[in-house]
């Protein structure tokens, strides 16, 4: 009795068909997860460094701005880059480690085709000792927008007293929306 163990051919066309069905169900949906984890990973560390700022400002009873800076290590309008958190002292939005400001954190530029919004022109927030905004107008919405993904758009909402918040979806649009109501869509 000579019995040869493995599987025939047919059998083996039978598991590859049925594997083959189960990949091409699975991939669509791992790629929106996977969408979906890249833009909640940014949304928290965004918010981490957010409370940096703002936990930096009351505790060094100073004035700290979060914004991306340029090669004069002055903020700019361009939230996709680095993010960088320092100690402003003369609330000018430029970094001058020359007057004693510190750099406290950075936080390294987002996923190539995302987008990251503060408002429409803003470039820089800044945080006064007291923990509220630094000056009128700061308050404003981040949206962060995955390439060719609208519809997964999220947002922190920066209120004047310097408090954030997420936004939500009410699972009707299937989108999150501000605390307006209105849906977070980048320009």
């Amino acid at each position: 009795m000579n019995r040869r163990k493995g599987f025939t051919l047919i059998e083996l066309m039978i598991s590859s068909s049925i594997m083959m069905i189960l990949v091409s169900i699975g991939v669509p949906a791992l790629k929106d997860f996977l969408i979906e984890l890249r833009v909640d990973n940014e949304i928290s560390t965004l918010c981490r460094l957010l409370f940096i700022t703002r936990n930096a400002a009351i505790n060094e009873n100073k004035t700290v701005t979060l914004c991306p800076l340029n090669n004069q290590n002055v903020c700019v309008n361009q939230w996709n880059d680095t993010l960088s958190v320092f100690v402003d002292a003369n609330n000018n939005k430029i970094y001058e480690p020359t007057s004693g400001e510190r750099i406290i954190t950075v936080k390294q530029s987002i996923f190539e085709g995302d987008i990251l919004q503060y408002g429409n022109t803003r470039n820089g927030l800044t945080y006064a000792a007291t923990g509220h905004l630094s000056g009128w107008g700061q308050n404003a919405t981040f949206k962060y927008c995955p390439k060719d993904n609208s519809e997964k758009s999220r947002g922190i909402i920066v209120s004047v007293s310097g408090r954030i918040y997420t936004s939500s979806d009410d699972n009707a649009a299937q989108r999150d929306k501000n605390r307006s109501g209105i849906a977070i869509t980048c320009n």
